[in-house]
């Protein structure tokens, strides 16, 4: 007689379908321990590993222990129903493998059973395979490949492949660019309320690519993009906003995207957030302001920003007067330049080099060091 798995159990496989794809531990505690109690084995696996590293709950390895045990039991459920041919156990099982939820980590695995998934016909195991083969994740990377399984997807509506099947087209990976096709798959995950192909599709309509340029329309997608929280959307309608693209022209809107973005820690809006306040465009101008967002993109190794702050330091403006913190950013800042703007930032460090004593100079010298052993280059 053939074993099935209780209701319980199949209702979860239905609402793990429809679950991010993200096992990041990120939602109310109370809410993982009611998600955990009721059999979901990522929120059992989850609600472990906060006891484990006392994250939301007291730090308790007994605790730890009972939620991992019971994330490996419903594991073997999953894994039953697996075996016997059942698409949706089958590509949350992979799921599990390829985020190491209540499985070891393993990508290969992963790609095994999100492939017996997609030869039972589910949508998702399809699109996880086009993003195993993109990224050569359990598999050898292979673009075609990857456009392939994708397209698979794409066809039957499945947003995420939609918006990876526009990306490869307008890259021109797996497949020959093509920014018309690439407009045509963005709308499709676009109207379906994929934020990544909202904003790639108003890139295209800003830039006129695969479409007519169309800054309004352009603008409908950031705006729909940004309010999901799409930090590069947000950012990009500061710009729309700040230019007159589209809308008109408005600097203390555009300054309001501009933070929201800064705010997710998008390096470029953190700078020029900055210049708005230095230049009190939009804003009150402030120079301690200008100087905090300068900072915030500096560390992120930014080096226009690392510039901005090292003339900071030098000019007094914003912050008190300090020749060692000027040559130490425009040091930075000089390591990661080219052409003229090397030519600046070198120019920035020997002013603030010949205002230094020679003690002065290597402690600057030696902070520059520290601080690269620090931050190594992606």
């Amino acid at each position: 007689m053939r074993r099935v798995l209780p209701i319980a159990h199949f209702c979860l496989i239905i609402i793990l379908l429809s679950a991010s794809a993200s096992p990041a531990f990120s939602e109310d505690i109370n809410t993982l321990i009611k998600k955990a109690s009721d059999g979901d084995p990522v929120s059992q696996f989850n609600l472990g590993s906060a006891y484990e590293k006392g994250q939301g709950v007291p730090q308790d390895f007994s605790e730890a222990e009972k939620w991992y045990r019971k994330a490996s039991e419903s594991v073997k459920w999953f894994r039953k129903s697996a075996e016997l041919g059942n698409s949706g156990a089958q590509f949350i099982l992979g799921w599990m493998y390829d985020h190491g939820a209540g499985v070891p980590k393993d990508a290969a695995e992963a790609v095994t059973w999100y492939r017996k998934a997609s030869v039972n016909g589910d949508v998702r195991g399809e699109s996880r395979l086009g993003s195993a083969y993109e990224k050569g994740e359990g598999v050898l990377q292979n673009y075609y490949e990857a456009a392939k399984w994708y397209r698979k997807a794409a066809v039957r509506g499945e947003s995420g492949a939609q918006y990876k099947l526009g990306w490869m087209y307008a890259n021109g990976q797996g497949v020959p660019r093509d920014y018309a096709e690439a407009a045509k798959w963005f709308r499709k995950g676009a109207e379906q309320g994929e934020s990544k192909a909202q904003l790639y599709l108003g890139f295209l309509y800003a830039n006129g690519q695969g479409v007519s340029q169309d800054y309004a329309e352009a603008v409908t997608w950031y705006r729909k993009a940004a309010e999901q929280g799409e930090s590069r959307a947000t950012f990009a309608l500061g710009l729309m906003y700040s230019n007159g693209q589209g809308v008109p022209q408005d600097y203390a809107e555009g300054v309001k995207w501009f933070r929201k973005s800064a705010e997710q820690g998008m390096v470029e809006a953190q700078f020029i957030l900055g210049i708005a306040y230095n230049k009190g465009q939009g804003v009150e101008q402030d120079d301690a302001e200008a100087v905090k967002w300068y900072r915030k993109a500096a560390e992120q190794g930014y080096y226009p920003a690392m510039n901005l702050l090292g003339a900071s330091y030098i000019a007094g403006k914003g912050v008190p007067q300090d020749f060692v913190q000027s040559y130490f950013w425009f040091s930075l800042a000089t390591s990661r330049a080219t052409g003229e703007n090397y030519i600046k930032s070198n120019s920035g460090r020997e002013h603030a080099a010949r205002m230094l004593t020679p003690e002065n100079l290597m402690e600057a010298q030696r902070m520059t060091k520290e601080w690269e052993a620090k931050h190594p280059r992606k």
